[in-house]
């Protein structure tokens, strides 16, 4: 007799919310190990250091979306395999994800460790700037697997039904980097070392936690010896791909503001930049939470072929995601300047133009919460192209043009404007495409 998984017949709002605050605080707190490094190195060691952090952030985020490239194209079939009732690949298809992960994130850490200071300087290091940038990364890179593992294995235990204990691996990592990063850094005087070593002793216990699901009794995240297949290796680099240029993209946009900046602002310009980086970090993993939360009910419905279900989620992920990004965009827009406090001693100059700076780049997250819930919805039920479309659209086809031509045509200023631009077209473009293609969102199979 077939037992009935609760998940097609428990209603969809509660459903949705007992997802939803688990991914949106694990992804939060995710970002927040990086806004607390930027927060203890501004406070204990300086300005400078904090430039030389942000530069390495890009190569930190490199690792990331390796994780979240395997981890959401192998959790994606993961789930939709459940949703088929096909347990025995949801185990093969775990076991390849994090396999391949592992041998990937190895060979690039390979490579970058070997190459680091040519790759820093490309990443915008100066002579000032990169024995910070070395400090930090010569850490990071030699711990950095754990730190991809987590997140492989937060994004699984989420897909495995188990978003609470995804959520509590990675409050144990954010709650020890604060502890590690004050006693590094303050009390024994490491500098940018201190803070590198805090995220990575934080991980790897964040990590441990984590390990505990497999002892769980309902859980299906087993290891099995015959794993490997080449059709599902090249869905999960398909499937996975538009999480991977959201992170990836991440890095591109730092390196081409930090260009943009440095040419027409000045090193001032560059750390006005970093504030409101560190800030725009954590809130954009707040929107990657409602994706995170969305994607394994909407794979899992879609396996199970129910349609009616599947497109009521979507639209309570979307009216999440319009509220929260109206309210983010007003919250930032009516307090800038006590956000960009968090920075501590920065000079008048520096505070200012990241403070004016804010207040417009903020106008973006009405839309940035739209588009990535659309883009993982169309992702999670394997319509690949055009969820990468929208990732491309909003991070390389639209934001590059804009980049350059808003500080030619309108000034310095206007380098503010292209995140709420290139999203905000984004948007339009999608909405206009949806209209001509309502069935688009019931149908099956890649569009």
């Amino acid at each position: 007799m077939t037992t009935i998984n609760p998940i097609e017949t428990r209603p969809l709002k509660p459903l949705f919310l007992s997802y939803l605050f688990p991914a949106m605080i694990g992804m939060l707190l995710m970002s927040v190990n990086i806004l607390v490094d930027g927060i203890f190195v501004s406070h204990g060691v300086g300005p400078t250091a904090l430039a030389g952090v942000n530069i390495a952030v890009p190569i930190f985020s490199i690792l990331l979306s390796i994780s979240l490239w395997i981890g959401m194209g192998g959790a994606t079939l993961y789930s939709i395999s459940l949703g088929e009732g096909n347990k025995q690949r949801a185990h093969q298809l775990f076991t390849l994800a994090f396999t391949t992960m592992l041998v990937v994130v190895l060979t690039i850490i390979g490579f970058l460790a070997l190459n680091l200071k040519d790759i820093s300087y490309i990443f915008g290091a100066s002579d000032d700037t990169y024995p910070y940038v070395q400090e930090y990364l010569h850490v990071i890179l030699l711990f950095g697997v754990f730190y991809t593992i987590e997140n492989l294995l937060s994004i699984f235990i989420r897909n495995d039904g188990n978003p609470k204990l995804a959520m509590l691996g990675l409050i144990t990592t954010s709650v020890l980097n604060i502890i590690l990063n004050y006693i590094f850094i303050f009390v024994l005087d490491y500098g940018v070392t201190g803070c590198a070593l805090a995220t990575a002793i934080a991980t790897i216990i964040g990590t441990a936690v984590l390990c505990l699901h497999f002892f769980r009794p309902q859980s299906e995240l087993k290891f099995v010896s015959s794993f490997f297949n080449k059709t599902d290796l090249r869905k999960i680099f398909a499937i996975g791909l538009p999480s991977f240029i959201v992170e990836a993209s991440v890095a591109v946009i730092i390196i081409l503001y930090n260009v943009t900046f440095l040419h027409y602002l000045g090193a001032n310009g560059v750390t006005a930049y970093a504030m409101v980086n560190y800030i725009h970090t954590v809130l954009l993993t707040i929107f990657l939470g409602i994706g995170m939360a969305l994607q394994p009910l909407v794979s899992y419905h879609h396996g199970a072929r129910l349609l009616e279900r599947l497109t009521a989620l979507l639209k309570i992920g979307l009216a999440t995601a319009f509220i929260l990004g109206l309210t983010t965009a007003l919250i930032a827009m009516l307090f800038p300047s006590q956000l960009m406090a968090l920075f501590g001693d920065s000079s008048f100059e520096i505070r200012h133009m990241a403070t004016q700076g804010f207040v417009h780049f903020a106008i973006g997250y009405v839309f940035l919460g739209i588009n990535m819930v659309l883009a993982e919805f169309f992702q999670s039920i394997e319509k690949i192209r055009l969820a990468t479309t929208i990732m491309l659209l909003r991070s390389i086809i639209l934001f590059i043009p804009t980049l350059i031509l808003l500080p030619k045509v309108f000034g310095s200023q206007a380098i503010w404007w292209t995140f709420p631009v290139a999203e905000g077209i984004t948007a339009l473009l999608i909405y206009g495409y949806i209209k001509k293609n309502p069935r688009i969102i019931a149908s099956s199979g890649d569009a």
